[in-house]
């Protein structure tokens, strides 16, 4: 069986995370969204919400795992005999970093693939901070997030904002 992780903060995990996931079913057999904590981000959702979050809004989706990973991405991969890491690119900007982060993974483990998913046209300009933003101000969500995803946004900023 053919394994791909796909790695990310997902705060909260988007449409166009799902896309990329559902896009990588063509090519493997099961995906492990590997929810990870990120120091430089100070995520709105803690890891276990994160995790919640990303469970609902893949679980029309065959094939695909959500859990929790900390440490070396390289490391993960390799505990979980995963064949590629899949990662999506919105824009040429995306590209640069994650070409670098490409090589310094095959750099720690030359066996190592990394897959890059293009961002479907629909979800080419969407992450989860602009999401956050126009939740923020009330604005629709509809277009941006599965429906229960976005009712806990709303949640959630309202008990940040009080």
């Amino acid at each position: 069986m053919t394994l791909g992780i796909y790695p990310g903060t997902f705060d909260p995990m988007t449409h166009g995370h799902a896309d990329v996931i559902a896009r990588s079913l063509h090519v493997v057999q099961q995906v492990v969204v590997a929810v990870a904590p990120n120091p430089r981000k100070a995520p709105l959702f803690d890891m276990k919400e994160r995790v919640e979050l990303a469970k609902i809004a893949t679980k029309d989706l065959p094939g695909v795992v959500v859990e929790p990973f900390e440490g070396l991405l390289v490391e993960y991969v390799r505990r979980r005999g995963a064949q590629a890491i899949i990662r999506g690119l919105r824009a040429v900007s995306d590209f640069e970093h994650e070409f670098q982060m490409a090589l310094l993974n095959r750099k720690l483990d030359k066996n190592l693939e990394t897959m890059f998913l293009m961002a479907s046209e629909e979800y080419s300009y969407l992450t989860s901070s602009m999401v956050k933003e126009v939740a923020s101000v009330g604005g629709p969500l509809h277009d941006f997030l599965h429906p229960e995803v976005a009712e806990r946004l709303k949640t959630q900023l309202r008990l940040t904002q009080s």
